[in-house]
């Protein structure tokens, strides 16, 4: 026990004298620390961290599909964690560009846990999961893509032409798309 008191006692000197180079962490960062420890990726998932450990708020994730429309591709999404997590939701967004009815062109993500249906009890593992769903199963009833999701909808032949097209480098409609294959 005395122990414990000395090194208490270190620390609050040290951090009086501002010789202390201990970061205090939010709230939020305590608690995503503790999600990225449980996280329970699918296999074809990968988180990676660009700025280093140091930076847990801003991180990148990667999906490669291995079914699906998408299957074959790389898609890239970076997650910027506001210090008020979990109160808030990650902010996402997609940095390849890619033909989806739930991603828009400049890379915003319709999904519903991102927005209105986010709750404190959701995590970024639950995110990852959502991001993988939707390349799994675009949803053309709740579009940001509202051409892709019509084609979708109506000629679903004609969409994975489309996204295979798009992964390859190709023009689909008038909008070029980098080769993510």
């Amino acid at each position: 026990m005395i122990r414990i008191f000395k090194v208490k006692e270190k620390q609050r000197a040290e951090s009086a004298l501002g010789t202390t180079h201990v970061k205090k962490q939010s709230a939020g960062e305590l608690r995503l620390h503790k999600d990225i420890g449980e996280l329970n990726l699918p296999k074809c998932c990968n988180v990676a961290f660009p700025n280093g450990k140091d930076d847990l708020m801003n991180f990148e994730f990667t999906i490669q599909p291995d079914e699906g429309y998408y299957v074959g591709g790389t898609f890239l999404f970076s997650f910027q964690v506001p210090p008020v997590y979990p109160h808030e939701p990650p902010k996402v967004k997609c940095k390849t560009k890619v033909y989806h009815p739930n991603i828009d062109l400049e890379g915003n993500v319709c999904l519903n846990i991102l927005r209105e249906d986010w709750k404190p009890v959701l995590n970024v593992n639950t995110v990852i999961y959502g991001l993988f769903h939707l390349f799994m199963q675009p949803n053309h009833e709740d579009p940001l893509n509202h051409e892709a999701a019509e084609v979708l909808r109506d000629n679903p032949k004609l969409f994975e032409s489309n996204v295979r097209r798009a992964m390859s480098g190709g023009y689909v409609g008038g909008t070029h798309f980098l080769r993510c294959i």
